[in-house]
């Protein structure tokens, strides 16, 4: 068969007329947005599509229907590891239902993210996905007054649709591991105060110190960001000699935190491993590669995606918060049982 000149545009018409079928029936063979249908009409279609060389028109058929096919993906900012792999995860789930997703950053700062939700909605997406941090974020309130179909990530409001994993249940399982190991002198290094990340996984360390019976310094339980900077300022706290009494077991409420840490530790003469336990969060790619591997709560950043799209798909989803269940990973940085 040949096709069509450079110059010509293959219609859908045309690969109906080349294919035997109704436009009908061809505009459904092509269709993307669901799963290809396997009929033998179907397959046939698309052979002769591509031997055509058709190009689906995705704008026009979406404004036929009164959508874009994009979704708007709001993050704090992309140079953190986890928002890049949380949006190439959302990219990934939205592609395979038939969207495109495209991502704003806002630097934390409500008023950028207002800017950029609203920039994101002058260019008709579909809706709106938010992984920014704050619990006094009015964003998710606005949304919800203004009816644009929005999911938040990695964290909740508790009203708005939301996909997460459990942070207090990560929380729990990061200490209970300390605990497990034998540690009694257990410090956390959890995120900022207004973020349901950092609240729910202190709630879940402090819920695995009260099973054990444990009790600990106020002044070991610190609020800080979510950057290597912050666990180097906290290890440093924690671990200098002038303040007596120091823990032997550190949680960190993420992986940025816990290699600040590390390196706060190395700096102290204190080993990894060996002198302090240290347990991190989210399991990001490079927590397996530290020279102490670093023991992590593992969050399925996959499940999480596909879920936040399908709460934009499906608007009407119940229960409209779900959370996915982490996986304590345990390596060197958490060490051996602890003889007392």
């Amino acid at each position: 068969m040949e096709p069509p000149a450079a110059a010509t545009s293959v219609t859908l018409r045309d690969v109906a007329a080349a294919s035997g079928v109704s436009v009908s029936t061809a505009s459904r063979a092509l269709d993307e947005r669901g799963t290809a249908s396997r009929s033998a009409a179907a397959v046939h279609v698309r052979k002769i599509a591509e031997e055509l060389g058709y190009r689906r028109n995705s704008f026009a058929s979406s404004l036929r229907r009164g959508e874009t096919r994009t979704l708007g993906v709001l993050v704090p900012r992309l140079s953190d590891t986890v928002m890049a792999l949380m949006f190439e995860e959302l990219e990934r789930a939205a592609a395979a239902r038939g969207y495109f997703a495209m991502v704003a950053t806002s630097g934390d700062d409500p008023d950028d993210e207002r800017r950029a939700a609203e920039t994101l909605l002058d260019r008709n997406v579909d809706g709106l996905i938010l992984a920014t941090a704050r619990l006094d974020d009015e964003l998710p309130r606005l949304l919800r007054k203004r009816a644009v179909a929005h999911a938040l990530v990695l964290r909740t409001d508790g009203e708005s649709p939301s996909a997460l994993g459990d942070d207090e249940v990560g929380g729990y399982l990061a200490v209970r591991h300390l605990v497990d190991l034998g540690h009694q002198d257990i410090a956390v290094v959890t995120g900022p105060s207004f973020t349901s990340s950092g609240l729910a996984r202190l709630a879940g360390a402090r819920k695995a110190m009260d099973e054990a019976g444990l009790s600990t310094p106020e002044d070991w339980l610190i609020a800080a960001g979510y950057g290597i900077e912050n666990g180097y300022t906290a290890g440093e706290y924690l671990l200098a000699k002038s303040t007596g009494k120091r823990p032997t077991a550190i949680f960190a409420a993420n992986d940025n935190i816990a290699m600040g840490i590390m390196a706060s530790a190395h700096r102290s003469g204190i080993t990894v491993g060996k002198d302090l336990a240290l347990v991190g969060y989210n399991d990001t790619p490079l927590s397996a590669r530290l020279p102490t591997p670093l023991s992590s709560v593992r969050v399925p950043l996959d499940q999480i995606a596909a879920t936040a799209i399908e709460l934009i798909v499906n608007p009407g989803m119940e229960p409209r918060i779900r959370r996915a269940m982490p996986t304590l990973i345990p390596r060197e940085s958490s060490g051996g049982p602890r003889h007392t």
